[in-house]
């Protein structure tokens, strides 16, 4: 790996969640709540239609931080805010979740700091996205 520098990118991710992704995580969160696999029910309160966790799409979201330095064990802090949902359709497509990075400080002890864009449809889901990794 070249030096890591400030305005490093780290390489874009493209992440398909489909209702089975849905149900596969609420089994394994326990996170069981309704918008997350009924339709009706997440539609009746307001909702375009089923939406992906916010824990899935914010795991999702730290694959490429992980994948990038090759180390899920050196990603020591990590913070985003939810700010649009994840709407799942119900057909074999699902929805897709792109996520980018990029450092914007080199920090003590080898470590960076990294911003981390996720959006869908166009539209950021993660606001405030902030991953600090080691890298050395």
């Amino acid at each position: 790996m070249s030096p890591i520098t400030v305005g490093t990118l780290v390489p874009s991710q493209t992440f398909r969640v489909t209702r089975l992704d849905l149900v596969r995580y609420a089994g394994a969160s326990g996170d069981f709540n309704l918008i997350h696999w009924n339709e009706r029910f997440a539609t009746s309160v307001g909702l375009p239609d089923v939406i992906a966790h916010g824990m899935f799409t914010m795991a999702e979201a730290a694959r490429v931080v992980t994948d990038w330095i090759g180390d899920p064990g050196a990603l020591e802090e990590y913070a985003v805010r939810f700010t649009r949902p994840v709407p799942v359709a119900d057909d074999d497509r699902g929805s897709e979740i792109e996520v980018s990075g990029e450092v914007t400080e080199v920090l003590d002890n080898g470590r960076v700091k990294v911003m981390l864009t996720a959006t869908y449809e166009g539209q950021k889901v993660l606001g405030n996205a902030v991953a600090i990794v080691r890298v050395a």
